[in-house]
């Protein structure tokens, strides 16, 4: 059957606009304002056309469209400066880490697959697929189709982008497991096995066969996406998200440095230093957002140093990574250490040299020696290299004509400033030598910063060698450790440390996060000489100073109390230990060069800001802007809107939910920029609140979560450790709970349209649970049972007037009920409750779990429902002419559907269905038992008695008549108990009734028609008198059926009509006994003529012996006796044939026997004194015996036929034979009692 709803001829638009009009209903919510579109063409071409001729409309459009590109000029530049912080929290996360524990969405089918689907099991309702399969299967195939493929509703879901794949499997799931639950057991093959056998044939019509081999790759690419993503695809989705091009996102990149890690480490810390004195400033000015209370004001300003001090706890715990491209993602560890949750005291962290201590790594790469001359070329030659205070390593052995090896060492130090020793030896030849020849060696001292290249080095020989110009040509690489952030040479003086001006060795050292010191080393030293903490310290360029010796640029670091002054050889190396010490210090201000600042600005106006904006193609003040300078809870409701968009509009049924990597850089920017934890849920609300008003699927799962969080919020429950309440978040939270309950509210009465076959899964039973705690008053306190059950059930009340609305709309049923015929009215009714049963099953199916707390409110709504259906059927009824029938089935169908329901059965609407078919059925069997009575009386009066199946046409008329009439009744299942047995009795009282009529009937008829029958030995028994009899043998067997009913007075009633057939079989199996009887009184009537002593025996006597003296005269002949017995033999033979029941037959051949032998014993008795005649005992003789041996044959019982009368009978037949015997031996021609197998049929 068609779904209610389906209706596959629906354009799409109706769709949508069907869509709409569901959900924008909910609470005034409008549609969402889309980025505008760009401009028509034609509006430009009308534009042009009207310029010939300004009028006040073409001036007001060009200040429109001037706005409209001033306005689209700004969301851009927001856009570019939201997509440079969220860049960086991407390239630098230290708060959040990407779920793995979020539920994996499925791909989300389109309109395009939903038709192709519908096309794919046509084909195979069809034939036209190579699936084989059974007809159970393709009767789930065909209802899967037609219910839930066909049906708008599922439409609606796909167009809203809340359907996958998965729903629809489960969907067919379910359908099956009912059907193969309701299959009987099969030996051999399990239900387990029939359910996944039907679900890969399932699998296959799904996929198709041109779509089987892409699935893997697809399914792969749908894993990836929806899991961990790299940096790369982050920055890419973001791309995407806020419409950033892809040379935009270049120029960010490089210009804010993502792959530095100390730069966004750097920029971490000076944007969380801004953040505190911005704390401070408000705490100063005691300008504070609008709070509940006043006394959130100093409890917000302390939430904000909190804050910040868990950030700076966050920055320290990560590890001090070179970042780039393979940082990765690390589980952070809140750290315990308070130290630096004040970092106003300078004295609070103190470093020892110990804590700066280094490591290094070193590859030592000996190529070659060139200017080997002293030794002979088949000489041995290796090098040794070491780095002092370590191990020492050697070369291979190579001859002096070709000294190269190619040969690494690895080694391991501690010192920023190696020495490093590599040895040139050849062995010995002399015996007494201890130790081989050393030729030559070179002392190096390499540093991070020394060149990685070979290179040739000239190399130290001893006195007196011929080797004037050895070298040696080798490569000392020396790693730079990752938390060695700068080193090299620099000038220094300052007031507490380095207080003499000369040149030293510097490494700048980042310990953590938070705490760098600049370390001054010697040559072979772990540990530094002298170290000074930036933290505090400002740096800057400074001019050159005059009195110090050393140095061409200068530059100084310096904090209240202490100046450092240093200086370098190199402008360039300058500027790089500046840009390093910049980072680690974590100032606000950055340092600029003062030839760079004169360029800039000569006389004190920026003329020539063109120079660094062209290098960042007008990056600068998206890169350069202070991140503590901008509204982020507005950025943020910007940046989490149009992520939700293009998650909803993505490829996969996410139902609301962020993706992993989404949830990843919101919460990270969140975090870093301190957007407030019920702000976020609530812009997440507005905004899926919105999306649900127009139409997509939202889990109401989300919606609970992010209300349940701003309600513990609101509520002073502190779910994120904020206690402060803003007035603006309470006011809107009450807003979005209004606007929410409305929602909620509109979807409870549209649970068909907005949950479609359960869909999602759970869906209806979470917004019920998302509704009872929206009406809660506070966290606290639970909102009575009773109340949010009033709630639903008003929701019930109009969800039943919409179903129904909608019903009738599909049904077209207004339409037809205006000008259709009565029989159309009701044709129309009946399809229309078919449609109501099946919506009431659907409800039942796939919703009643979700109202399981309230089960009797779905029953509500059921009554509802029907009650609005009843008005429709009443209508349409009334208009039936009288005495029309043809509604039974309405009842039928509705009544079927009520009685098996708990809560329906006998409920409201059954009820009044009751009611009116009451009267209707009281008419009908008064009518039908009239009708009956009728037919019995003018059946039989016309009868034929011509044998009809198992009685005559009439008996057949009347009990299928009676059948159908209880079975009619029966098959109503009235639900009420009483009438239904009143009806049942009634039924089966009027059935005893027109079935004794009958019998007495046919009682009569047959009477008279034996009566007219003739008594010769021509009688025939008439085939009528055989259908008389078996139309009383099948009112027998009727009785059993139509007239049993158990009780006191029915039963015994019963038992009447069983007496008075019983009675009336007797009587004419008497009737008929004594007719053929008759017939053999009239055979020995004829015999008695020969009796001694009569005239007649006289006359034969002396005729016959008179003419024996001139003729040869024949002796009376068998002929009497033959036509008797042939008399007998058909007429058992027509009785065996016709008559029905055995049993009668038994007693009615019984009773002919003995009524036989009683009438030849009574007429042997009448002449006991008398000699019987030859004829008389010759016929007699014959009779007696063919008349034992038939009706021996036709099963007469051996106590029946050798019954007294019998024995009488045959005793005096065989004294009669001894004395014929005697007198005349030939007379009997062989006839005798004796048994004998020679005699004639």
């Amino acid at each position: 059957m068609l779904d209610p709803s389906s209706s596959e001829e629906e354009s799409d638009e109706v769709l949508e606009e069907e869509r709409r009009d569901v959900l924008v209903a909910a609470g005034g919510g409008s549609p969402r304002s889309l980025p505008p579109p760009p401009r028509d063409p034609r509006g430009r071409e009308a534009g042009a056309a009207r310029a010939v001729s300004p009028s006040p409309s073409v001036l007001s459009e060009g200040r429109e469209e001037q706005e409209r590109l001033q306005r689209e000029e700004r969301e851009k530049r927001l856009r570019l400066q939201l997509y440079v912080f969220i860049a960086r929290c991407i390239a630098h996360p230290f708060n959040a880490k990407q779920p793995t524990d979020m539920a994996r969405r499925q791909q989300k089918l389109n309109k395009q697959q939903l038709q192709m689907l519908k096309e794919r099991f046509q084909a195979f309702l069809n034939g036209e697929t190579q699936i084989v399969a059974d007809e159970a299967f393709c009767n789930a195939v065909r209802s899967y189709y037609e219910v839930f493929l066909k049906s708008d509703r599922v439409a609606r879901m796909v167009h809203s982008g809340g359907c996958s794949a998965n729903d629809f499997r489960d969907v067919f799931k379910k359908n099956i497991e009912k059907r193969v639950r309701s299959l009987p057991e099969i030996d051999g093959l399990s239900k387990e096995t029939v359910l996944s056998s039907w679900l890969a044939k399932y699998d296959a019509i799904y996929r198709g066969e041109e779509d089987f081999c892409k699935q893997p790759n697809r399914m792969a690419l749908s894993a990836v996406s929806e899991l961990i993503l790299s940096k790369e695809q982050l920055y890419e989705m973001f791309q995407q998200i806020l419409g950033i091009k892809k040379l935009e996102h270049q120029l960010i990149y490089n210009a804010c440095q993502l792959d530095n890690g100390d730069e966004q480490a750097a920029q971490i810390r000076r944007e969380l230093d801004g953040r505190l004195q911005l704390a401070e400033q408000m705490a100063r000015e005691r300008k504070f957002p609008k709070f509940v209370t006043r006394e959130m004001e100093n409890m917000y300003i302390e939430e904000l140093r909190s804050s910040v001090n868990l950030l700076m706890a966050n920055l320290e715990s990560l590890p001090v990574s070179k970042g780039g491209p393979e940082f990765k993602l690390q589980k952070l560890k809140r750290s315990q250490n308070s130290a630096f949750l004040d970092i106003g005291d300078e004295n609070e962290v103190q470093l020892s040299k110990s804590d700066v201590v280094l490591s290094f790594t070193l590859e030592i790469v000996i190529m070659e020696v060139q200017g080997l001359k002293s030794v002979a070329p088949n000489r041995i030659v290796y090098c040794t290299m070491e780095v002092e205070g370590g191990e020492k390593l050697q070369t291979d052995q190579a001859e002096a004509s070709r000294p190269q090896w190619g040969t690494q060492g690895d080694f391991t130090t501690t010192h920023p400033r190696p020495v490093v020793k590599v040895k040139l030896f050849t062995e010995s030849t002399g015996v007494l030598a201890l130790e081989d020849k050393e030729l030559g060696r070179v002392v190096l001292y390499p540093t991070s910063n020394s060149p990685k290249s070979p290179d040739l080095h000239k190399m130290i020989v001893p006195k007196n060698s011929q080797d004037s110009d050895l070298k040696i040509k080798l490569a000392v690489r020396m790693d730079k450790p990752p938390h060695m952030k700068h080193c090299g040479y620099l000038y220094a003086l300052g007031q507490k440390v380095w207080k003499r001006w000369k040149k030293r060795y510097f490494v700048l050292v980042q310990v953590s996060q938070y705490t760098f010191a600049m370390c001054s080393y010697r040559e072979k030293k772990s540990e530094p000489q002298e170290l000074m903490q930036l933290e505090g310290y400002t740096v800057d360029y400074t001019a050159p100073h005059t009195g110090l010796q050393g140095g061409r640029v200068f530059f100084n670091a310096v904090k209240e109390g202490d100046t450092v002054i240093f200086a370098s050889d190199d402008e360039q190396d300058r500027i790089l230990w500046v840009q390093a010490m910049y980072r680690a210090t974590g100032q606000s201000y950055k340092p600029v060069p003062a030839s760079q600042a004169q360029k800039m600005n000569p006389k004190g106006g920026n003329v020539n800001t063109d120079t660094d904006r062209g290098q960042k193609h007008g990056m600068d003040e998206f890169i350069s802007a202070n991140p503590c300078k901008f509204d982020h809870a507005s950025l943020f409701r910007l940046l989490q809107r149009q992520t939700l968009d293009h998650r909803l509009n993505d490829s996969y049924s996410c139902l609301g939910w962020f993706s992993p990597g989404q949830v990843f850089v919101l919460d990270e920017y969140c975090a870093r920029y301190g957007v407030r934890g019920c702000h976020r849920h609530l812009c997440y609300l507005n905004e899926l609140i919105e999306h649900s008003e127009n139409g997509s699927v939202i889990d109401p799962t989300l919606l609970h979560y992010s209300f349940a969080f701003c309600a513990s919020h609101v509520h002073g429950n502190r779910p994120d450790g904020i206690g402060t309440v803003s007035v603006e978040e309470k006011e809107r939270f009450e807003e979005i709970k209004d606007r929410l309950s409305s929602l909620l509210e509109n979807q409870i009465s549209h649970f068909r349209y907005c949950f479609p076959f359960g869909r999602p899964e759970g869906a209806l039973k979470a917004t019920l649970s998302l509704l009872e705690r929206v009406l809660m008053k506070d966290i606290a306190t639970p909102i009575p049972a009773e109340e949010v059950k009033k709630v639903v059930r008003k929701c019930l009340e109009k969800a039943a007037l919409i179903n129904y609305t909608r019903l009738t709309e599909y049904a077209k049923i207004e339409e037809t009920m205006n000008q259709a015929t009565p029989a159309r009215k009701l044709e129309e009714v009946l399809h229309l409750a078919e449609l109501c049963i099946e919506v009431l099953q659907q409800n039942e199916e796939h919703h009643s779990e979700a109202f399981a707390w309230w089960p009797e409110l779905l029953a509500e709504h059921a009554e509802k429902f029907l009650s609005l259906y009843s008005v429709d059927m009443d209508s349409a009824l009334e208009a039936q002419l009288q005495d029309s029938w043809d509604s039974f089935p309405l009842f039928q169908l509705l009544n079927n559907a009520l009685r098996n329901d708990t809560f329906l059965c006998n409920g409201k609407f059954h009820k009044h269905l009751q009611e009116i078919f009451v009267p209707m059925v009281i008419r009908y069997i008064d009518l039908m038992e009239s009708s009956i009575a009728q037919s019995i009386h003018r059946g039989l009066e016309q009868e034929s008695w011509q044998p009809v199946n198992n009685g005559s046409a009439t008996s057949e008329d009347l009990f299928w008549k009676l059948d159908a009439l209880q079975m009619f009744v029966f098959d109503l299942h009235w639900p009420e108990p009483e009438f239904a047995h009143h009806l049942e009795q009634r039924l089966k009282l009027m059935a005893t009734d027109m079935i004794e009529a009958c019998v007495k009937r046919t009682r009569i008829a047959f009477e008279l028609k034996l009566q007219k029958t003739n008594k010769s030995t021509d009688l025939r028994i008439p085939s009528s008198l055989c259908t008389m009899f078996n139309v009383l043998v099948d009112a027998k067997k009727q009785t059993a059926k139509l007239c049993i009913l158990d009780g006191g007075q029915e039963q015994q009633y019963h038992s009447k009509i069983d007496d008075l057939i019983e009675e009336t079989v007797k009587e004419i199996i008497s009737l008929l006994v004594s007719k053929v009887v008759s017939v053999l009184e009239g055979v020995l009537s004829k015999l008695s003529r020969y009796d001694e002593g009569t005239f007649f025996s006289s006359l034969v006597s002396f005729t016959v012996k008179a003419a024996a003296k001139y003729v040869d005269v024949p002796k009376p002949g068998m002929d009497l006796a033959d036509t008797y017995i042939m008399f007998v033999r058909q007429n058992q033979d027509i009785l065996r044939e016709k008559v029905n029941e055995e049993m009668y037959i038994e007693k009615l051949f019984d009773q002919w026997y003995s009524s036989s032998m009683k009438v030849i014993c009574m007429w042997l008795a009448d002449r006991l004194d008398l000699q019987l005649h030859i004829y008389q005992l010759k016929t007699l003789i014959k009779i007696v015996k063919k008349t034992y041996r038939d009706f021996r044959l036709q099963g007469v019982l051996e106590g029946t036929l050798n019954s007294k009368t019998y024995d009488t009978v045959h005793s005096r037949l065989t004294v009669e034979e001894a004395t014929v015997s005697v007198t005349d031996a030939g007379g009997l021609q062989g006839i005798t009692m004796k048994d004998s197998d020679e005699e004639e049929g």
